[in-house]
């Protein structure tokens, strides 16, 4: 097929540290004398291998069937530690060869610097411990390490109130007594924001300092109150350290003589619906979410697309540690339906509720015939404001706007599956208590939305770059 169509998914695989390995055939090596044109050649023989170099980690060409084991084992090494993608290609006429017989692998496993993770631990718990207000900001890198049970000991061990970055979302359960919500700079909640902007100690662990993570770069977070630890970064106030491993670090605060401290946690903004569904009230963006908070539940797998399907849900209270799935920094528009496959085929025990707005859908969610083939049951809600919603407040025109499809009869097409056209809030309860029960198949349901409604985090942040731009 060409290993460039995977080219956008290993860049976001890059971007938000997943690791992931590409294995590519490529044309036999005996096959390129006198520079033949071969189908999927693009300029020159090793034009798809370099252009996968810029967007791995570590790549390389098993041309040698002496050092093939060990680059494998390099190159899969490396993205174990970086958490990153790494890009493997096999020339076809090298497939059958054997390699180095004697071959052993070297195992180089890798640790902190023993003198810099002491000093910094040293460094990190005296500064919290003399700290009025601290709180942990927890990132994607937190999911990536497996580290959430250690943040969890962590938390319940000291009583630090947790927030979390859009992209680590669900790092643990949001029903977690020490959790207080996203801190997303101005998208988020106030009272979010300021509790962690008033930090007198911000512990930043594992966490991307991206735009979207940032509210498009609205937060305001005082390096010289922060500890902020990455997998390849160390930073206390303004002291540097080098060689330290995020897991190290955090399960030495884990061991560390931390004192608990009184709970003090600003309030929770969540509240329930009492009224739904209003007899024939056409659905509104805050309220079709609303509702999808008391419909999720400790086996669902909430997986959002880019756009407003993405800002909405930052507001969804997830029950379930790593139960949020979103591209909240590369940002890759048709994200989700696809990412519901990987979702459900790792682990058949979660059914993915796919949140998606009708420009996102018409890129990939034809995907769906895979869903389909694979008898998976996914969960779709198609967000239809006919259009690019997140667009149309920034430059409204014709370009926004979208063939509107009849996504409720793709079960027609596809010969299995639901689908639910919803215009109001009955038939929204309704459509959702039958996908509910039938487990079978995949349903979608066509939500149609006003073109100009959008979501309360949007609004947040639509006002705060409004105020910032007005001066």
């Amino acid at each position: 097929m060409g290993g460039l169509k995977v080219a956008n998914t290993t860049a976001q695989a890059y971007a938000e540290k997943s690791p992931v390995v590409i294995i590519s055939g490529a044309p036999g090596i005996g096959e390129r004398f006198k520079n033949p044109l071969l189908h999927h050649k693009v300029k020159d023989f090793d034009t798809q291998y370099r252009v996968f170099k810029q967007l791995t980690v570590a790549s390389t060409v098993l041309d040698d069937p002496q050092t093939a084991f060990q680059e494998i084992d390099r190159v899969i090494a490396t993205a174990l530690r970086y958490k990153r993608p790494v890009y493997i290609e096999l020339p076809r006429d090298m497939v059958d060869l054997p390699g180095h017989l004697n071959y052993q692998p070297l195992l180089s496993p890798e640790n902190s610097d023993a003198n810099a993770l002491k000093e910094a631990l040293n460094e990190a718990v005296t500064t919290i411990n003399a700290a009025r207000q601290p709180v942990i900001l927890a990132g994607i890198e937190i999911h990536r390490f497996g580290l959430q049970e250690e943040l969890v000991q962590l938390v319940e061990k000291t009583n630090i109130p947790i927030a979390a970055t859009l992209l680590g979302k669900s790092v643990l359960s949001e029903l977690h007594p020490c959790y207080i919500g996203l801190y997303e700079g101005a998208m988020g909640r106030e009272e979010v924001r300021q509790y962690v902007e008033s930090s007198d100690c911000l512990i930043l662990l594992g966490a991307f300092m991206s735009d979207i993570n940032l509210g498009i770069f609205t937060a305001q977070l005082d390096q010289g109150r922060s500890i902020n630890i990455t997998s390849e970064k160390a930073s206390i106030q303004f002291h540097n350290y080098e060689g330290i491993r995020l897991q190290d670090f955090v399960r030495g605060l884990l061991d560390a003589n931390l004192r608990p401290r009184p709970l003090d946690l600003p309030p929770r903004g969540y509240v329930p619906l009492s009224d739904f569904p209003a007899s024939d009230r056409k659905i509104t963006i805050a309220r079709l979410f609303a509702r999808l908070n008391s419909f999720i539940d400790e086996n669902t797998i909430v997986i959002a697309d880019t756009g407003d399907a993405l800002f909405a849900s930052s507001d969804l209270i997830v029950r379930g540690r790593t139960e949020y799935i979103a591209s909240a920094y590369y940002a890759s528009l048709g994200f989700a339906v696809p990412a519901s496959l990987g979702a459900q085929l790792a682990n058949p025990n979660r059914r993915p509720l796919v949140l998606v707005g009708d420009g996102a859908f018409q890129m990939t969610g034809l995907e769906l015939s895979t869903t389909a083939r694979y008898r998976l049951n996914p969960i779709v809600v198609v967000i239809n404001n006919q259009g690019y919603g997140t667009e149309r407040p920034m430059q409204d025109g014709k370009f926004n706007d979208l063939l509107n499809w009849n996504y409720s009869k793709l079960p027609d097409l596809l010969g299995t599956g639901i689908g639910f056209k919803v215009t109001n809030e009955v038939e929204l309860e309704e459509a959702l208590l039958a996908s509910r029960t039938n487990s079978e198949s995949f349903c979608i349901l066509d939500v149609c939305i006003d073109s100009w409604d959008t979501s309360e985090a949007l609004k947040r942040l639509t006002r705060s770059l409004g105020a910032k731009i007005r001066g």
